[in-house]
């Protein structure tokens, strides 16, 4: 009986430590240049996370642009719509890739957020992005 005891003590501690290691698992950061673009409304930095070809999802645009068409859709968005702030309201993912839901507030209201990054050589790349109006 003693055996069973010890085997399932340890085996309750091997189990704690699988499940604190998975929920402690580090999903990618968002660079905080992404964060300070979308707070700033600037494009231009924006775009240097873009991917060559990114979904883009702002308004009426609703299609896969190269990255100088998203970055000039994204420019006219802001030109428009002034941002205020930005807040990441979440953030999930695996080792590779992430996903970020925030809130955009502009002079002309607010917009939900959704944006697709995974890592490629080390860096954040941004493949979806999706900027839609809030209610």
């Amino acid at each position: 009986m003693l055996s069973v005891n010890f085997k399932i003590r340890h085996l309750s501690v091997a189990l704690l430590f699988l499940l604190w290691f998975g929920a402690t698992a580090q999903v990618p950061q968002v660079p905080d240049d992404i964060v300070q673009s979308l707070k700033t409304g600037n494009s231009r930095m924006l775009s240097e996370f873009f991917n060559q070809n990114i979904e883009l999802v702002i308004l009426d645009n609703d299609n896969v642009y190269s990255k100088a068409q998203a970055q000039q859709i994204v420019t006219n968005f802001f030109v428009k719509y002034q941002p205020e702030s930005f807040n990441v309201l979440h953030q999930g993912g695996k080792e590779d890739a992430s996903h970020v839901i925030g809130n955009l507030k502009t002079s002309g209201g607010t917009f939900r957020v959704y944006f697709l990054l995974k890592t490629s050589g080390g860096k954040a790349i941004i493949h979806q992005l999706r900027i839609e109006k809030q209610g």
